[in-house]
């Protein structure tokens, strides 16, 4: 059988490249289309290193070819990249911190969505697995992972460090926490403007002594605004992770803080989403789910802006009891929300994993995955 090359491209003329919005003929991605027979070697050059990219335009090719031209074909399809010079000149670079090798923010369109939730049970999920592990609090006007963690009435104590007083943490099962709320009445309304809130981040960050971190989470505030901009500047962010729910109003908002991260003068990767409150199950019933907010919304807003989707966690009232006592849900042993933010925290260690091989990490790190359990190495 023989392939015409005019067709080969007229398929593959209907196939977009992830992040550009044309075509792979029209974009140049495709560079030669060789036939023998019954085989087709397609060469594509792409200008994103990511993995899933490289996957998904492979799949793609491979798909449509048999679909459009034949289905007897054997499709090889060849992935060169070479990615565009970077100009690091308007890029914000944030100062890294000794000992601290992956800075993971949580961010979320909107208040209301589970935000500090999924970080409080990431982090714990994380000290579980074996990590080494720190929040950072960044939510100064709403400040809830002290409650999360039941330490809302501690106080950081300070010490001495190579002659310099800093704070230590607040440590609870294994986790190491920094929040503005230490430093507050819990009826004190915080009304800071945005140079004093962003100093009072800089002492969290910059002034304590956080000693070894494998993973600093960073609760975000929820929306796009002065307190995110003044943390991308202070700190080299490993990645973001987003959190929504499956509602159409919060993915809204979800898409607009993808965006943020995607400006071209902050670029820091994103990991993924996060749907929770993804379905509800009575206790009486289950094996029945019900969509409360809507159906795989959050999953349906990763493939639409090519982004990896990190896992569901469900709408069930023991996570919001955990949380109001201070002893996240992730620290139930064998139930299905432990079971939940462990495949979510698998995730988002791989995808931090893909995310430090295929870009130029801010640290030189380096993470290996072995059998369900984790280990950072530098």
């Amino acid at each position: 059988m023989k392939f015409k090359k005019q067709e080969i491209l007229d398929a593959l003329a209907t196939i977009s490249v992830a992040g550009e919005g044309k075509n792979m003929v029209e974009s140049g991605a495709i560079k030669n289309v060789v036939t023998f027979a019954d085989e087709i070697i397609v060469d594509v050059v792409l200008s994103t290193p990511a993995m899933h990219i490289k996957k998904r335009a492979e799949a793609d090719i491979k798909k449509t070819i048999q679909e459009r031209i034949s289905k007897e074909a054997q499709v090889e399809v060849n992935i060169k990249v070479e990615a565009p010079e970077k100009k690091p000149a308007n890029l914000i670079k944030g100062k890294p911190i000794p000992g601290i090798k992956n800075i993971v923010a949580v961010a979320s369109g909107k208040g209301g969505v589970g935000k500090s939730t999924v970080t409080a049970n990431l982090a714990v999920t994380l000290s579980k697995m074996g990590f080494k592990v720190g929040i950072l609090d960044a939510d100064i006007y709403g400040p809830s992972i002290p409650m999360m963690f039941d330490v809302f009435t501690e106080r950081p104590l300070s010490v001495t460090v190579n002659g310099k007083s800093k704070m230590k943490p607040i440590e609870n099962y294994g986790v190491k926490i920094l929040s503005i709320g230490f430093f507050t009445q819990p009826n004190q309304a915080v009304i800071w403007r945005g140079p004093m809130a962003a100093k009072a981040l800089n002492q969290l960050i910059f002034d304590a002594d956080w000693g070894e971190l494998d993973f600093m989470l960073v609760d975000l505030p929820p929306g796009t605004g002065d307190i995110h901009l003044s943390i991308m500047q202070s700190l080299p962010i490993t990645g973001a992770v987003i959190v929504s729910t499956p509602q159409t109003v919060a993915l809204a908002d979800a898409r607009k803080g993808v965006a943020m991260f995607r400006q071209e003068s902050i670029q820091v990767p994103v990991l993924g989403v996060v749907e929770n409150m993804a379905y509800f199950s009575p206790e009486e019933l289950p094996e029945n789910k019900y969509f409360i907010f809507g159906k795989g919304g959050a999953k349906n807003l990763s493939e639409d802006l090519d982004i990896p989707y990190l896992g569901e966690i469900p709408l069930v009232q023991s996570i919001r009891e955990a949380g109001d006592v201070g002893r996240p849900a992730a620290l139930q042993t064998a139930t299905t929300t432990e079971e939940a933010f462990e495949d979510v925290t698998k995730r988002v260690v791989e995808e931090t994993v893909r995310r430090n091989e295929d870009l130029p990490p801010t640290e030189a790190i380096k993470i290996t995955t072995m059998a369900g359990c984790s280990a950072v190495k530098k």
